[in-house]
């Protein structure tokens, strides 16, 4: 899709008018969100997301939309994954519920910025050297094999080990132990300092870059157009935050989220690595649109509804092993 720079600057400059709107309306106070409000806008972000895909069919072409949809509904997909280390880093830093929507905001705006920059090096890549595709496919596939592998050990004791940037910044700069409401500097003693509200949001920014190493090469499976790709990335993390509240309770019952994940990311590697060999000159079928997105789509359906009856089947059995008084079955206590 051949888009000019107008489109680029109306795109760019409509974005930042919907991330105003939802800072005004929903996030310039601090509060601790609600189910209904979380609700209400995750279904506002889909809603707006839907009518840009109607758009590109409407304007563009059907290849187009159906570009967008695959690459938005991946890259939900694999943004809810992200939403289990947003848990842990919230838990890590000790943020207070009221600032939690406030650092996610920042903390999107800060990967939505260095993703921007992601994809313009993967455009630059791509359509340079036609080859990288093999590359993108078997690191997909290898990511997948590893989601796998991790699926399947314990991670109960799990906590978020900084990075080293974030390291880095908290050497080189001193900061508070304690937050100052939404305040990312302050001064003590003549000093200036970082509070904590800076460095979780630095936290959730930065570890949004290692989910892009994946997501990025996913969605260039999927379309070579970096409009597309951006815009689909740009509509997934802007939602991500009252998903993250949405169903927040949710995540620990989707316990088979990484081995759907793991399938997505394995099909579109394949998907790749069969373009890549179509492109140099190998006879080989290629996968379609239509057919990436009903994959993917119908992954996303299985896991989930696998996940959710595993979880009650667990929650069954741990409750069918406990007593009344919260110990172990009736018959030991009929005994005693």
């Amino acid at each position: 899709m051949d888009v000019s720079l107008n489109v680029w600057v109306l795109t760019i400059v409509g974005m930042c008018a919907l991330i105003a709107v939802d800072f005004f309306v929903g996030g310039r106070k601090p509060h601790e969100v609600s189910l209904k409000e979380a609700g209400v806008w995750t279904a506002v972000w889909i809603v707006l997301a839907a009518l840009f895909g109607l758009g590109l069919f409407l304007f563009a072409d059907a290849e187009s939309a159906g570009e967008f949809t695959a690459g938005y509904v991946t890259e939900k997909s694999l943004s809810v994954d992200n939403l289990f280390v947003f848990v842990l880093i919230m838990a890590k830093f000790a943020v207070p519920s009221v600032y939690q929507q406030r650092v996610l905001m920042v903390g999107v705006l800060i990967a939505l910025v260095l993703r921007a920059v992601f994809i313009a090096a993967g455009a630059a890549v791509i359509s340079t050297f036609s080859w990288v595709f093999f590359i993108f496919g078997a690191f997909l596939i290898w990511t997948a094999w590893k989601l796998i592998k991790d699926a399947r050990q314990d991670h109960e004791e799990e906590e978020y080990e900084e990075n080293r940037f974030l390291k880095m910044v908290e050497r080189r700069f001193p900061s508070t132990e304690e937050y100052h409401g939404t305040k990312l500097f302050v001064v003590e003693n003549g000093k200036r300092l970082m509070t904590p509200m800076l460095i979780v949001m630095l936290a959730i920014g930065s570890t949004d870059v290692l989910f892009a190493l994946d997501s990025i090469p996913a969605i260039f499976g999927l379309t070579e157009d970096p409009y597309i790709v951006f815009t689909a990335n740009a509509f997934a993390l802007m939602g991500l935050r009252q998903l993250y509240f949405l169903i927040g309770g949710l995540l620990r019952k989707l316990v088979h989220l990484s081995y759907g994940l793991s399938v997505i990311l394995g099909f579109i590697g394949v998907k790749l690595v069969l373009h890549a060999l179509h492109e140099a000159g190998v006879h080989v079928p290629e996968i379609s649109i239509p057919v990436s997105l009903s994959v993917i789509c119908a992954v996303l359906v299985v896991t989930t509804v696998t996940s959710l009856v595993a979880s009650r089947r667990a929650e069954r059995e741990d409750k069918g092993g406990r007593g009344p008084g919260g110990g172990q079955g009736g018959k030991e206590d009929a005994e005693v």
